[in-house]
Parts: C-alpha cells; sequence; structure tokens
C-alpha cells in the first residue's frame, strides 16, 4: 500500500503536475498525453488583474484546482496563468505530467505563452516526452508510471505562462467510491485562486470543510467552489501538533464511517489469504508447526519467514494500489509490497490456527486527528497484522528485516489504526506510553590510567532501538567483520580516534538492540592552566537549554505545544590517570529536573579509580498546555546547561568529592537491560 498523498497546489522552481493515480485503462492510449477541449464542467476563471507594484517571482492571475466525480471515478482539472516576473521562476517552463496509464491518458487543453497582448499557441505543436521509468526503484517501489515532458521555449520574465490539464482517476479496489482532499497551501503566491468539487446526479459525498474554507464556500446544484484572490498567509500555530495543521482544507469522501472502509478492504485480504488444496504454503505451515509447539513461536516463525524469504517490492501497477496480491502469487515470485506481504502472512497464521487480522496504518505519521477526518482510505499508506496469542494482542510487521519479531506494540508510533473485519471496525486509537528503555544510548570510555600525555584506550558502544535500530541492522547486517573495521577506520580516524583496532556489530533479538562497539586508540583534550590543573569536558555530558515555547500574538494562544517524543542516555566513564589520588579529582553538577514534559537528568560518582558520569534526557509527554508551558518558559533562566566537567587539582586536598547519585561504569552493567539508571526522581514513573 502507498500514500496516494495530498492533492495541494503547489508553486515550486520547476512546476510539476503530478497525479500518482491508478485506475481502470480508459478510452484511448493511455501511455500518450491527448489533446482536446476543456470538459464541459470545467468553467476558467476570469484572470486577475497584474498590478502594477506586483513583485516577487510570479503573479498568478488564475489558478483552477477542480475535480469531478462521476459513475467512473474521478476527473482531475488543473488550469493556470501566470505572469513570470523574475528569471528564477523560468524554470516554470519546464512542464512535467506525471501519471499512471492505467487509469487512461492525460488530456492537456492549452498551453500558450502571452506577451505584448498576443497569444502564441503551443498546443498543436507541443511534443511532449515520454519518459519510462522508475523514480524510486531505489527504494523498491514500482508504479509503472509515466513522465511527459515538455520545455516552453523563448520563455521570457514578463511573459505569462497558461496551461490546462485533465487526468483521469478510476481506482478498481474503491469502484464507484471517492475520497480526497482539496487543499491551498499556507503560504501561496500572490494572486486568484479557484478549488472547486462537483459531481453527477446521484454522485454527491460527505464534506468537511475546515473553517476557512468554509467561509470561502459557494454552493450550487452538485457542486461545491472556494475562490480566493491574493489569499493570506496561514500557518499553523508555532509548535503546535500536526492535527492544527488542517486550515484550508476540504475533505471529501463516499464513505459513512470508518466501520465501512473496514468492511471494504477486509474481502479482499480474505481472498489474498484463501489457499488452494495444494498450495505449497500449506507444507511451510506444517513444518512450522512441527517445529514450534507454542503459539507465539509458530506465529514469530512464519513472520521470519515472510521477512526473509519475500523481499520487499512496492507494486502499484495495473490498480495494484490498493489491492493486496494473493498470497500465493507472492509466495511464488518472492516478492510483495505491504498489502501482498500482509496477504501471505494472513494465510500462514489461519493454517496455525492462530487468529489474526489485517490493520490499516500511517508510516507517515499523518494521523495524528484522525478521528477527526472524514472516512478516507487515503490516510493510510500501511498494512500489518494485529494477532490474538495467549489472550495479548502481537503486531507483526512483514516489511521490517528479519530481527522484529511479534510485539506486544508496533515498532511505528501509531495514534490510529483501522482494523479491516467481515462485520466492520472503528478507529482504533493507540496509547502513547512513556519509554521504559532508551531508544538511544552511548557509551563512552576513557582509559587514561597512562597518564595525561598518553594516548588513552577508547571504547565507544551505541545502542540503538526501535526504527533507528533497525535502519542499522540493515546498513551493517550485510558487512563483513574485515568490511565493518575498514569502513570505521575510513569514517573515523582522525582527530579524537588515533586508531581504530576492533569493531563489533550485533543484533540482540531479546532487547531488540542494535549494538556497535568499537575500540582503539585516541587523544584525551585536557585543558591545562600551565599549573598543573587539568580540567576535561566529557563527551555527552551537557544539555542546550530547551527554546522557550512562545507563538506570535496573531497565533492561537490556546492550542496546545507538541513534543517530540526521545528517550536518550548518555554514559562516560573515565579511568583516571594512575599517577592520580581520588582527593585531586571533582566534577561539577549533577541535576534533575524536568522542563516542557521532558525529564533532564545527570549524575556523576568518582569510585574504584575512575569517574562515572551519566546523562538521560526522556519526553513524557507528547503534547504540553499553554499554561504548562508559560510557567516552564520562566524557568529557563534557571536551566544548569553546563558542559559534564572533570577536574584535576594536584594541590587539592580533603575527602573525596560526594557522588550526586549511584552511577554504574559503563562496563559494570548490561545496559541493554531493563531498569538502567538513566533517569532521576524527577522521572515520571
Amino acid at each position: 500500500m502507498a500514500n496516494r498523498g495530498y492533492r495541494a497546489v503547489r508553486f515550486a522552481a520547476s512546476f510539476v503536475v503530478a497525479s500518482m493515480l491508478a485506475g481502470a485503462p480508459a478510452h484511448g492510449r493511455g501511455d500518450e498525453v491527448q489533446r482536446a477541449p476543456v470538459p464541459a464542467w470545467v468553467v476558467p476563471s476570469e484572470p486577475m488583474p497584474v498590478p502594477a507594484d506586483a513583485s516577487g517571482l510570479l503573479f498568478v492571475r488564475r489558478h483552477d484546482a477542480l475535480i469531478h466525480l462521476d459513475r467512473e471515478g474521478e476527473a482531475h482539472h488543473l488550469g493556470y496563468r501566470i505572469r513570470i516576473l523574475h528569471p528564477n521562476a523560468l524554470q516554470l517552463g519546464n512542464l512535467s505530467i506525471v501519471w499512471n496509464p492505467s487509469a487512461g491518458a492525460p488530456t492537456v487543453h492549452a498551453i500558450r505563452v502571452h506577451r505584448d497582448g498576443k497569444a502564441t499557441d503551443l498546443l498543436e505543436g507541443a511534443a511532449f516526452e515520454i519518459l519510462r521509468r522508475e523514480d524510486q526503484l531505489e527504494a523498491s517501489t514500482l508504479t509503472g508510471v509515466l513522465t511527459a515532458v515538455l520545455r516552453v521555449p523563448d520563455l521570457r520574465v514578463g511573459d505569462e505562462l497558461e496551461f490546462a490539464m485533465t487526468v483521469r482517476s478510476s481506482d478498481p479496489t474503491l469502484g464507484a467510491d471517492s475520497a480526497g482532499l482539496l487543499m491551498l497551501p499556507p503560504e501561496p503566491s500572490p494572486g486568484r485562486f479557484r478549488l472547486g468539487l462537483s459531481w453527477d446526479e446521484g454522485q454527491e459525498p460527505h464534506l468537511k470543510m475546515a473553517p476557512a474554507m468554509a467561509a470561502a464556500a459557494k454552493t450550487g446544484p452538485r457542486a461545491v467552489a472556494f475562490s480566493f484572490d491574493n489569499p493570506p498567509v496561514l500557518v499553523p500555530p508555532k509548535d503546535s501538533p500536526p492535527r492544527y495543521g488542517w486550515q484550508r482544507v476540504v475533505e471529501y469522501s463516499d464513505f459513512k464511517d470508518w466501520a465501512s472502509i473496514s468492511r471494504h478492504f477486509a474481502p479482499l485480504y480474505a481472498k489474498a489469504a484463501a489457499l488452494g488444496s495444494g498450495s505449497p504454503l500449506k507444507a511451510e505451515a506444517r513444518r512450522i508447526a512441527a517445529a514450534h509447539p507454542q503459539p507465539l513461536d509458530r506465529a514469530a516463525a512464519a513472520l521470519k519467514l515472510v521477512q526473509q524469504e519475500v523481499r520487499y517490492i512496492y507494486v502499484g501497477l495495473n490498480g495494484g494500489n490498493l489491492t493486496p496480491a494473493a498470497a500465493e502469487e507472492t509466495w511464488r515470485r518472492r516478492y510483495g509490497d505491504c498489502k501482498g506481504k500482509t496477504a501471505l502472512l494472513l494465510a500462514l497464521l489461519a493454517e496455525l490456527g492462530i487468529e489474526a487480522e489485517p490493520v490499516l496504518a500511517s508510516n507517515a505519521g499523518v494521523d495524528d486527528g484522525l478521528d477527526e477526518r472524514l472516512p478516507s482510505p487515503l490516510m493510510f499508506d500501511h498494512v500489518l497484522i494485529r494477532a490474538r496469542i495467549g489472550g495479548s494482542d502481537y503486531w507483526l510487521d512483514g516489511t521490517l528485516p528479519p530481527v522484529a519479531g511479534p510485539g506486544t506494540a508496533p515498532v511505528m508510533p501509531y495514534r490510529w489504526t483501522l482494523p479491516l473485519t467481515a462485520r466492520g471496525s472503528a478507529l482504533v486509537p493507540l496509547e502513547w506510553q512513556v519509554p521504559a528503555v532508551p531508544n538511544e544510548i552511548s557509551l563512552y570510555e576513557i582509559d587514561a590510567r597512562a597518564g595525561f600525555a598518553e594516548p588513552a584506550r577508547i571504547t565507544n558502544t551505541t545502542i540503538l532501538r526501535g526504527i533507528e535500530g533497525l535502519q542499522q541492522q540493515i546498513q551493517l547486517s550485510g558487512l563483513s567483520p574485515p568490511q565493518l573495521l575498514a569502513s570505521l577506520r575510513q569514517q573515523m580516524v582522525g582527530d579524537t580516534w588515533q586508531s581504530i583496532e576492533d569493531a563489533k556489530w550485533r543484533y540482540d533479538s531479546k532487547a531488540q538492540a542494535s549494538i556497535l562497539t568499537i575500540s582503539g586508540t585516541g587523544t584525551v583534550d585536557w585543558d591545562d592552566d600551565g599549573k598543573g590543573e587539568k580540567s576535561l569536558s566529557l563527551p555527552g555530558g551537557g544539555f542546550s537549554p530547551p527554546e522557550r515555547r512562545i507563538r506570535p500574538a496573531d497565533q492561537d494562544q490556546d492550542v496546545p505545544y507538541a513534543i517530540e517524543p526521545g528517550f536518550t542516555c548518555h554514559v562516560t566513564t573515565v579511568r583516571l590517570p594512575q599517577s592520580t589520588r581520588p582527593s585531586q579529582w571533582s566534577f561539577n553538577s549533577g541535576f534533575d529536573t524536568r522542563l516542557f514534559g521532558r525529564n533532564y537528568y545527570r549524575a556523576f560518582e568518582l569510585r574504584d579509580g575512575a569517574i562515572r558520569m551519566v546523562r538521560g534526557s526522556r519526553v513524557e509527554r507528547r503534547e504540553i498546555d499553554p499554561g504548562t508551558a508559560r510557567r516552564d518558559n520562566a524557568k529557563i533562566a534557571a536551566f544548569d546547561n553546563s558542559m559534564a566537567w572533570i577536574t584535576y587539582d594536584p594541590s587539592r586536598k580533603g575527602p573525596e568529592p560526594e557522588p550526586t547519585a549511584r552511577v554504574p561504569a559503563t562496563y559494570e552493567i548490561d545496559w541493554t537491560a531493563a531498569g538502567i539508571p538513566c533517569l532521576g526522581s524527577a522521572a515520571a514513573r
């Protein structure tokens, strides 16, 4: 499944008309650009006069983005006339049309250049260059899209470029049902914009308009239009959650509720997961059952089979954007996208007697506030499986690498999902949980026992979890140990590392963590005051002060502030020069505080000839209210943003420095275990 995206009006250095639409074949060849007059349902806007003081890159005399719904699907029309005001805007003359030929050919209605009151018609003699290419092939994506390119000749500053085209969309998965968006971007160019939606008799969709669009709406017989002259900049409140970005949006949908989408797609996956009596997948299921007596182990084995034996390729050819390939077909060709892999895994789990259902989700992270949107399958770009095993729910994703087994929570931080069931399911919220273990741990050991002037033995271990850990697993699992070592030496030997003697990488499936350890020698950047006193800033020990949460006065001050989730832990151990005494050493402040829903923690301890430092940071609230933001703004001035300094003073006498907390050294405990001491008492429990 792939996200068909939001249909937004955008101007960029190169003007691109992109319609990544799958569907049934239309009349005529779908691999050629057609020429024809505008459809009867299109009424172009009157061009807006160009003001005498127009400035910037361009002025939009008119821009029409219109959609028409009929029994065959949707037709999308784009028409504009733009005055070129700056040389950088001449790239608008590089016209590019992207489409899926299975949906039919795009139809171009007009290409004209207006200069000095005269119009030059370029449509009749226009020779579009058709490119057959897969722009995302490196991302294992096959869409079958074509690109038509035309470079408007002799375009000059002061000219007006006029262009109009229509392309149809008819998705076989949705049939006569439609769903989508009309959007005006937050910072449009100056000029006239019109968005419109019309429909044939009996095709009226459900509509939902953001307030700014509702105020501009003009309704007519089987149509609604939105006109804007010089629309103002309308950006969402600063640092607000994504759901507040829906400001100039019109949603339309033929689905009355989310359950109807669930019911619509469930039979497709049931059909795709059905196996014939002689299917080789039945033999695979019997082999798994014989090797693994426990249901969870069987589910893990089936998942690993799909992850490891079927490579991921997104297949959007011939209407495959939303319809899953059959499990047997995916197994036969040994490649598939999330839909095909999900159908394959469903088939195996059914043979193993494990209750499971496909679940739609958004990997793009556009599901904040999804419960406030009109029901639309376009809000999802991924499908995975939720299985019921031993009274608990487990999530299985066939597109992840084979080290990602069944989990009690999805790897991605979904806010809403939609299970696909025959009876129909509503949206299911997934409550965000404060992470119990860090998603990133950095362990840094500096063995300076040989003395200040000698190179130190350095060991650096990074532990990554979640998506970042899986990404590193993909990058490093294919390297041999000599290749890994050579690559790290090439990248890292320099200022700090004098030599890298060893590098080890592994993925700990139990901890669900990618672990990379590098060891060698390096210089220690001791600060020397010239009188024998030395100091060192420990790696990973300091915090920058958080930014103030404040908004411009014209923005909504009552909207909450979004906090990007994360949990990191930095641990540094310095084995002190043997020529020194513990009483000659000191360190600066530890702290344990919370600001803007985030816990900040640092602690030191000197023990067994080594100074140990731990610094942790964990977000404990995804959003904070404006009152909390104001209170925490006042606390920033007192925030301790000092670096983590340790100091050697040969003249210092007295007791050893008091520890700020009990801190294990990098080599004393298993840092992949639960309950590691990365946080203090201020952390949420």
